[in-house]
């Protein structure tokens, strides 16, 4: 792992390991997470660190510091998958990580500070529709209730744990103190276009946005599509049309993003006036007020709609999250590694906002969280395409190591 050339064939390797021939897939709890982490730990273990894996089945790795006394810096992401999935969202931040430690380690003296690194083994939620199970297991944030939630293979939790060969009555065992963290570190693709747009390779993140999604039912009447004259309908497809546009509008007026991605219509006849719809609402932003705020018009803006064309709004919520601030001091830290590393032409360093969730947002629980972004193809993830280049991978690994050197020592 010691250049981005190494970095992004390791991710090429770590691929192969899918239970879908032709397609990565790679879910918790799964034979393939566990060939996942046996690889990882190689790897580790390549890189000169001890290793291990817990009781939630994250893979960890410890580089030794001088003083066990002070408390360790985490670096790390996850190693799980969506389907078909791409092959560096995920394990390029776990495999930077090993480089960083794998450099230190060549360098031959012992920094203060442990580094230990994480491969969290469930960001995604792909099998189970719960996501950084992984990280909320080290965060100490493990809910019960998630025992009998049945994956999309019809297994519940709790078996899929014992089938792993962990044991769910130790699960607690996979948290981490607060005290024994220094701070956590993830390098991770931006996963959107604004990097690449800006001609840049790396960007610090400021946050992670919050989000809250919504289940929403509109309900109208209906009838007849040639009978019934069009100043007497209501359509509930008219109406949700409406607050579509009204939506983004709203969004973009208050620069956060906010998307229906979901729209079914009932009966869904040809000729049939649609008496019902439902849709999903997603919103995010980096500061919770704003989120909230806009939501608020929106909702508002729906009610007019339905008093103006005769609908109900049902609305149900599915997710929330609240938005997550990344350490000023680690902000400053990865900024400055930057400008040292790989220098910016006199240009500031790109600071950005992550729209997608991440593990950081559980750890932020227990400690100092920061991001580094890394430049990837057209913005694309969760894709096959998903794509990054060598040389900015190679930048991402000179900024990390000057950063994490400067932590630890």
């Amino acid at each position: 792992m010691h250049n981005g050339e190494a970095i992004v064939a390791a991710c090429d390797q770590l691929a192969a390991i899918s239970a879908d021939e032709g397609q990565l897939t790679r879910c918790y709890l799964t034979p393939e997470h566990a060939r996942a982490n046996a690889q990882l730990a190689r790897w580790m273990q390549d890189a000169g660190m001890q290793t291990w894996q817990d009781a939630a089945g994250n893979q960890w790795g410890r580089l030794e510091g001088s003083d066990p006394s002070l408390a360790a810096l985490v670096l790390g992401s996850h190693s799980d998958s969506v389907i078909n999935a791409g092959r560096f969202d995920g394990p390029l931040g776990v495999l930077l990580a090993i480089g960083v430690a794998a450099r230190l380690n060549a360098a031959g003296q012992r920094p203060k500070r442990s580094v230990d690194v994480v491969a969290f083994a469930d960001e995604e939620g792909t099998r189970f529709g719960t996501a950084l199970l992984g990280s909320r297991a080290v965060a100490g944030t493990w809910d019960p209730a998630w025992w009998e939630i049945v994956g999309r293979d019809g297994v519940t939790l709790r078996q899929a744990f014992l089938d792993f060969g962990l044991d769910p009555e130790r699960v607690h065992e996979a948290a981490r103190a607060p005290e024994s963290m220094a701070g956590y570190l993830e390098a991770h693709i931006e996963q959107g276009p604004v990097l690449e747009a800006e001609r840049r390779s790396l960007g610090v993140v400021t946050a992670i946005a919050g989000a809250r999604r919504f289940s929403i039912t509109i309900g109208g009447e209906a009838g007849h599509a040639g009978t019934t004259p069009l100043t007497l309908r209501r359509d509930a497809l008219c109406g949700a049309a409406e607050a579509v546009v009204a939506i983004e509008t709203l969004a973009r007026a208050a620069g956060i993003v906010a998307t229906v991605g979901s729209l079914e219509t009932f009966p869904g006849a040809v000729n049939v006036i649609p008496g019902e719809v439902r849709m999903s609402l997603d919103i995010r932003a980096e500061r919770d007020e704003d989120r909230d705020r806009t939501l608020a018009a929106i909702r508002e803006t729906c009610d007019r709609i339905g008093e103006t064309r005769g609908l109900v709004w049902r609305w149900h919520e599915t997710h929330a999250a609240p938005a997550v601030a990344c350490s000023p001091k680690l902000v400053e830290a990865l900024s400055t590694s930057i400008e040292t590393a790989i220098g910016s032409d006199n240009v500031p360093v790109m600071r950005l906002a992550s729209g997608a969730g991440h593990d950081g947002m559980a750890m932020a629980a227990v400690c100092d969280i920061g991001m580094l972004f890394v430049r990837c193809d057209r913005g694309i993830s969760h894709h096959p395409d998903e794509s990054v280049q060598a040389r900015d991978v190679d930048d991402a690994l000179n900024a990390m190591s000057t950063a994490v050197a400067a932590l630890v020592d």
